[in-house]
């Protein structure tokens, strides 16, 4: 007999609630998710957690850390910087030795035991405790030295540059003749080195540096413009006598003979080219053309006289042979005398008496004015009219007492 067979029970239909209730609450999982995310702050901030506070701020932990270590680094760079400065100062690496440890730059007429005498108590001496301002002073007491530097480098080097004045003519103090330069500073002469300038009178010895600066400054006026033309005539000039300010005097040197100018205190150029367009006529007009003063505008004087000229001290031998060393001219080498005129002689009116004027002996003194009469020399500003008036004081030349007889100029 057939067996009667019921129907098939699946496995899903055993647990059919199961399932279902499992993806029901699956869903209201994810419902509740989503409605949570939704939820007004009141409700989120039911759920908040406590948490405890530090007793520092989060920044102010980090600035105390960095200052400890900033601390830190400073005071092993002090043991070290500490320790260095030990070591400089005790090493023997760091030691001037000896004077080939001095380089010294820049000299010309500074000789290096002038600067030795200086540096030399450094000698032996750690480098990095030689005052190093204190010897650029005293370098720059050195006549010749205008400026100096002083540097060291280790480990035991140290070198000098030195910046020399630069002379600007020779200047006769007493019984010596020396170098003067812009600001009137005056330097001893050089041994081997020669200069063409003019010997500078009126410069006393002991007299203050401010003095000799104004003296220098009408010295530089009148080189100034005496070269402003092109025609460089201080290079004429074997003296200038700067005793008087309102009266500035030169000797120009030319083969002729050496003839002394008064250019008074200014228009130095106008004047000296007034006495060189016209020496050529006076020499030939006087018998010896000595002087000529151009202080006036309207008058000129040949042959003025020289009495109250200050007589140079004479110069010593060995001064002597040292100025002529170096280049002075030797018309300034030698000492020059005056003396006072004791006649007059009457003012001529006619050609003849003009004639007889201008005939007699160079040590009389002519007065050439401005005028225009029938007997003319040519003059810058018109015609000039020559008339002696009286006898002036004629200057002689004597060789000092450094120069043998018969070695003066020719």
């Amino acid at each position: 007999m057939a067996r009667k067979s019921g129907p098939t029970i699946l496995q899903e239909e055993l647990y059919p609630l199961a399932d279902e209730q499992s993806r029901e609450d699956l869903d209201d999982a994810r419902l509740l998710d989503l409605d949570v995310e939704q939820e007004s702050p009141f409700l989120r901030a039911q759920n908040r957690v406590s948490a405890r506070r530090a007793s520092l701020p989060r920044k102010t932990a980090a600035r105390l850390v960095v200052a400890a270590l900033a601390a830190s680094i400073i005071f092993i760079c002090g043991i070290g910087v500490a320790a260095l400065y030990h070591y400089g100062e005790r090493s023997w690496r760091f030691r001037i030795e000896s004077s080939d440890d001095v380089e010294i730059g820049g000299l010309e007429n500074v000789t290096r035991p002038q600067v030795m005498e200086v540096m030399g108590g450094d000698i032996g001496r750690n480098i990095f405790f030689v005052p190093l301002a204190q010897r650029r002073k005293q370098l720059e007491q050195i006549p010749w030295v205008e400026s100096a530097s002083v540097m060291r480098f280790a480990p035991n080097r140290l070198k000098i540059e030195i910046h020399e004045r630069q002379p600007v003519a020779f200047a006769r103090v007493g019984s010596r003749i020396l170098l003067v330069d812009a600001l009137g500073t005056l330097m001893e002469l050089p041994g081997k080195k020669k200069y063409s300038f003019p010997v500078i009178l009126g410069m006393n010895p002991g007299e203050p540096l401010s003095t000799r600066t104004a003296r220098m400054k009408l010295y530089n006026e009148l080189v100034t413009q005496l070269d402003s033309s092109g025609a460089h005539y201080s290079q004429e000039l074997s003296e200038v006598d700067l005793s008087d300010p309102e009266d500035v005097k030169v000797i120009a040197s030319n083969p002729q003979g050496e003839v002394l100018i008064h250019l008074g205190a200014s228009n130095y150029l106008e004047r000296y080219k007034v006495y060189v367009s016209h020496a050529r006529t006076w020499r030939q007009q006087f018998d010896e053309l000595e002087s000529v003063d151009l202080r006036y505008d309207r008058q000129i004087i040949v042959n003025p006289d020289l009495q109250g000229r200050a007589k140079p001290a004479p110069l010593t031998a060995s001064a002597a042979r040292r100025a002529m060393a170096a280049g002075v001219k030797p018309a300034a080498l030698y000492s020059q005398e005056t003396f006072t005129p004791d006649t007059d002689v009457s003012t001529p009116t006619s050609s003849t008496d003009l004639k007889s004027a201008t005939t007699r002996p160079a040590h009389h003194k002519y007065v050439v004015k401005r005028a225009k009469t029938k007997t003319r020399t040519k003059t810058k500003k018109g015609a000039a009219t020559v008339q002696a008036n009286a006898k002036p004081a004629p200057r002689t030349n004597k060789p000092s007492p450094a120069i043998a007889k018969g070695q003066g100029p020719q």
